[in-house]
């Protein structure tokens, strides 16, 4: 945990909207896929900010807007200050720099048509500044040194490495302009459980190493406690809860978050007998057709005439306010309570034992 909290990036009031048509010729525009409907969130210096949530809830595509990959429809995305969203040309270029992303799928996000040197000396082609031409071999080189691999497998190519090595030039190849800040996109999901430990420790110690900030996106709910600082929480398009992962994991206080946690497997019979399970009714609604109010009441044991009227605010719920406390932080929740749904030990448990093949 970082100790002296900088603000790096700063979200506010992140709207991405894909608009629905009708018509061929004359489209008319009928609605619109409401993916990402009002994100705030801040990354401070030095911190990893881990963001979960279901598949679809707008997760992928918060990433890709830090990343100026989607433009949103509204918000601000700040930089050291400055906000990215009004930026074009050599100016955005030049923030782009400092701020880039590991992709999830290591099969797909790696050119089969290029050699390892050719992908990672790729950022060098469009900031040359950064390694002239006769260093970048070199400088390739060292990126696969760093990230654990052989630095002769430089004029190898994707498909002679296995899945956790792909991602591994991935991680070198997002390296490659000394950035400020990594967002990575699930990034172990497509891996095997054991290698899945050694690329997250591989973060870990590049994060001191480059003094790295990461937004690290997952739904692996054990893999982002082992590895953030703070934990937000989405829930069709909008965070439902953030906080310092022991007040997310040990005293959640949204109903979404209880859930989600009822969920994790524990290892020990005793603890899982004393855990209380809840069952989400339902499915999640569609991000054309939100409800009104609380956008979780339609699946809430909780829901009452108010969170159909009513969109509950991300803040410190009413009755944590006058105290201090691992229960004292933002929820948007109008009836939130802290109801201790895990134990007190990190689930699932990341190992950082094993060989990758």
């Amino acid at each position: 945990m970082v100790d002296h909290l900088e603000p790096i990036l700063e979200v506010s009031g992140l709207v991405k909207h894909y608009p629905l048509t009708q018509g061929i010729l004359f489209k008319k525009q009928v609605g619109a896929v409401k993916a990402v409907d009002g994100v705030d969130f801040t990354l401070n210096k030095g911190e990893t900010l881990g963001i979960v949530g279901e598949s679809g809830c707008g997760k992928s595509t918060v990433a890709k807007m830090l990343v100026n990959l989607e433009r949103p429809t509204e918000g601000l995305i700040k930089y050291k200050g400055e906000d990215l969203t009004k930026l074009s040309g050599k100016a955005l270029k030049s923030v782009r720099r400092n701020i880039q992303m590991v992709f999830q799928d290591p099969y797909t996000s790696l050119n089969p048509r290029m050699t390892v040197g050719d992908i990672i000396g790729e950022p060098y082609e469009i900031h040359p500044e950064v390694a002239p031409k006769g260093d970048r071999r070199k400088k390739v080189q060292e990126l696969l040194d760093v990230v654990g691999l052989n630095p002769e497998y430089i004029n190898r190519y994707p498909h002679q490495f296995s899945g956790g090595q792909r991602q591994r030039i991935g991680i070198a190849r997002g390296l490659a302009l000394r950035p400020e800040v990594i967002v990575a996109d699930e990034p172990v999901s497509a891996l095997d459980v054991s290698v899945q430990a050694q690329v997250i420790n591989l973060l870990d110690r590049l994060q001191s190493e480059f003094e790295l900030s990461y937004v690290f996106i997952a739904h692996d709910l054990s893999i982002v406690r082992h590895i953030s600082d703070r934990v937000g929480v989405m829930y069709l398009g909008r965070i439902v809860e953030i906080g310092r992962d022991e007040e997310i994991y040990d005293h959640p206080t949204h109903p979404y978050t209880q859930a989600l946690l009822s969920a994790v497997p524990v290892p020990d019979p005793e603890a899982r007998e004393h855990r209380e399970r809840i069952i989400l009714a339902g499915d999640v609604p569609s991000p054309t057709n939100i409800p009104s109010g609380c956008r979780f009441r339609t699946r809430c044991w909780k829901a009452r005439e108010r969170c159909a009227l009513e969109v509950p605010l991300l803040a410190v719920p009413a009755e944590f306010r006058s105290v201090s406390g691992p229960a004292a932080h933002d929820s948007a929740c109008h009836f939130a309570e802290e109801k201790q749904v895990v134990p007190s030990e990190e689930p699932g448990g990341m190992s950082p034992e094993g060989q990758e093949e």
